[in-house]
């Protein structure tokens, strides 16, 4: 079956942009192709610098046959609404039509509209030019008269069409001027000349010969492999980086893996700074010394040329850059640690930081006060949480107000990413306790899903400061997340709140914390925070594989805001319900919930509430459920007052056997009014004894 390679071949593409462009390209080529009844065996997109590629393969010769029925206007229709519908389906006269009855709207026009399949060239000539005026690029240029964007200029396109055991033809339309044809161009530098392709396999093999690795995932392979080799040869390691990795990949087509090295002095500044230094400006990688674990004062650099000095000018001058760029944080990490102009007078030098914060009165919000405002509501808040995390209070308010300071430092301006890193070095170069220089760095954490969360308890008291004045701030501003938008990054602070507590095992009553922060003005804010946190852990439970039901079905109770308990409720829940005796309790509960809610229509609501009479009690089956609950209720409600859940399951697990009983036997509608509202009582028990442990009616199935 025949092929489709295509190439759009241009100025240097950002690398960000490409991975992204190659999926548009194939998801826009093929979607187009399907929309016209075209399938497929696979395609496969690629890109480099300089093109975005893709095939198709398996691909049929022409387009297949298609007929369709086009409803027409009703016999004896007004002359208007005939023509009309002979226009559109093609018709000469009514005689091509044929006439069909409904029962209903009687007599009426249909046309039968066959259209012959067009040959699969046609079609992508069709295709083509309008996936690329309409390309979805974050940001496009135009260049010279014409009127077309693409990110860079695009000089040609390769667009050939045909089966493996013959040459390919190719594939002619217009865009503006631009070339269409089966010729392209090797590395700019090293293979510039004109290539003559024909389909996809020869294709990759010119291009490879022409010094272009076109599979952005080898190219990315080749320089990790490369680049450890290169280090091992020296006794080093790669410290491997995949954001650089992936970046690196795409601004190269031909990758060549050097090392550089720099002044062993500025191995006095942290290796964070170093690494982000040499990251930012420079785009390479660092090295570690495996003796120390220390880096080493080597550079690995990537480089899109074979040069004929085996790269040397490329390495001096990458030294060149890094040599400055590494002054200027060797300088900032010596300035940040000598006295602040103006503040020599307050303290220590991350206190002089906080002091230049204080007096510049930079806002945080309009509506929620100053930077240094809610630094002291953060203190606060942290030293009010300390001692139920296992803090030290003074040293926690000590850390709370240190840990925003290195925010006003060299280092942390330059590059904001090391931010909370930096704080700790310098709490630690003037001496604070280390509890303190942990909570510095740690309070930003976890920064995502996959980020570690504090584990020291002062660290652990200001997180949680700091994401529950943000939350509730915002909360009682109305500031919400929307939809997708979420500019104040809320969800992730209330994501950072959950585990935190449920990594460390923490008991932390979370709406009596919410109100110690002095934005929580009444129930309304802390309400509605709460449904926030029940939404958000049903999230983070669900992608750990539990069922987002038990978690409503918990949090529906009223009142639930120790999440550990929660965690271990449902999770005890879940345990019970997969169960034989827990399937069988929910369809008894559910059963008892969805009569009660009928006859609640009738007798209206709490009508059934202060328990069955037992002098009421005639049959057997009553009796037994009545005397199962009484003890279940007791037991089950115990258990929960200890905490311990399995303990309240196995105690409703024992209404199992009675419930089906009293079912099976009974009948709860009896004509008997008296005896009637003591059985949908007797119902409502065991409503409200599985409710000890969760709102059976939440939980699905």
């Amino acid at each position: 079956m025949p092929d489709l390679l295509l190439e759009l071949f241009s100025e240097e593409i950002p690398a960000r942009m490409q991975a992204k462009a190659a999926d548009d390209l194939k998801k826009m080529v093929t979607d187009a192709l399907v929309e016209r009844g075209v399938v497929y065996e696979g395609a496969s997109a690629y890109a480099t610098p300089r093109r975005l590629a893709l095939t198709v393969h398996g691909l049929p010769i022409r387009q297949p046959d298609s007929r369709e029925e086009r409803k027409g206007p009703r016999v004896g229709a007004p002359e208007g609404a005939v023509q009309g519908f002979l226009k559109s389906a093609g018709l000469a006269s009514l005689d091509q039509a044929k006439i069909e009855s409904d029962p209903k709207k009687g007599e009426f026009y249909v046309a039968v509209v066959e259209k012959p399949g067009r040959p699969v060239p046609a079609l992508i000539a069709e295709i083509v030019p309008e996936v690329v005026k309409t390309f979805p690029w974050p940001k496009s240029m135009r260049w010279g008269a014409g009127t077309l964007r693409w990110v860079r200029p695009l000089h040609s396109i390769i667009c050939t069409f045909g089966p493996e055991t013959e040459d390919p033809e190719i594939v002619h339309f217009e865009i503006e001027g631009v070339d269409v044809g089966d010729v392209t161009r090797g590395h700019r530098f090293m293979a510039p000349a004109e290539i003559k392709v024909k389909r996809f396999e020869d294709y990759v093999a010119k291009l490879e010969a022409a010094k272009v690795v076109l599979d952005p995932a080898r190219r990315r392979d080749i320089i990790l492999n490369d680049a450890r080799n290169l280090a091992f040869a020296q006794g080093l390691e790669l410290v491997e980086d995949d954001a650089i990795l992936h970046e690196a990949a795409g601004l190269v087509e031909w990758p060549v893996v050097l090392m550089g090295a720099f002044d062993a002095s500025f191995l006095s500044v942290p290796d964070e700074a170093i690494q982000a230094t040499i990251r930012a400006n420079q785009k390479c990688f660092v090295v570690r010394d495996p003796k120390t674990g220390r880096l080493a004062n080597r550079f690995v650099l990537i480089a899109n040329i074979e040069a004929k000095d085996g790269g040397a000018a490329i390495v001096a001058g990458n030294e060149r850059v890094i040599r400055a760029r590494l002054s200027d944080a060797k300088f900032f990490w010596e300035t940040d640690q000598k006295p602040l102009p103006g503040f020599e007078d307050k303290g220590k030098p991350l206190d002089q930081r906080l002091a230049k914060i204080i007096a510049s009165n930079v806002v945080f919000h309009a509506k929620l006060g100053t930077q240094a405002e809610r630094i002291e509501r953060i203190a606060g808040l942290a030293e009010a949480i300390a001692p139920q995390v296992g803090a030290n209070p003074a040293l926690t308010a000590r850390a709370a107000r240190l840990a925003k300071a290195d925010l006003a430092s060299e280092m942390v301006g330059e590059f904001p990413e090391l931010q909370g890193l930096m704080g700790r070095y310098y709490a630690e170069a003037q001496g604070e306790d280390a509890s303190i220089a942990a909570a510095v760095e740690d309070h930003w954490r976890p920064r995502g899903a996959n980020d570690a969360v504090p584990t020291d308890p002062t660290a652990i008291a200001v997180a949680l400061a700091d994401k529950l004045d943000t939350l509730v701030g915002f909360w009682s501003i109305d500031e919400k997340p929307t939809g997708t938008k979420d500019p104040y990054a809320l969800r992730r602070a209330a994501l950072g709140v959950i585990r935190i507590i449920l990594d460390n095992g923490l008991r932390l009553p979370l709406l009596a914390t919410i109100g110690k922060v002095p934005f929580a003005n009444g129930d309304k804010v802390a309400g509605s925070l709460l449904d926030f946190f029940a939404d958000r852990l049903k999230v983070q439970l669900r992608d750990q594989g539990a069922r987002h039901d038990l978690v409503d079905a918990v949090f529906s109770l009223g009142g639930q805001d120790d999440l550990l308990l929660v965690v271990r409720r449902v999770e005890a829940l879940g345990r019970f319900l997969g169960t034989e005796d827990g399937k069988a309790l929910l369809a008894g509960t559910k059963r008892a919930a969805n009569i009660l809610r009928i006859e609640e229509k009738k007798d209206g609501a709490g009508a059934y509430a202060g328990g069955a009479d037992p002098a009421l009690l005639t049959e057997a089956e009553e009796k037994a459920l009545y005397e199962a609950l009484q003890q279940a209720k007791q037991s089950a409600a115990a258990a929960v007052a200890s905490e311990d859940y399995e303990g309240a399951m196995t105690a409703l697990a024992r209404l199992r056997r009675p419930v089906d009983a009293f079912f099976e036997k009974i009948l709860v509608n009896a004509e008997d009014a008296g005896l009637r509202l003591n059985r949908l009582k007797l119902l409502e028990e065991i409503r409200t004894a599985t409710r000890s442990v969760a709102d059976f009616s939440r939980i699905e199935g």
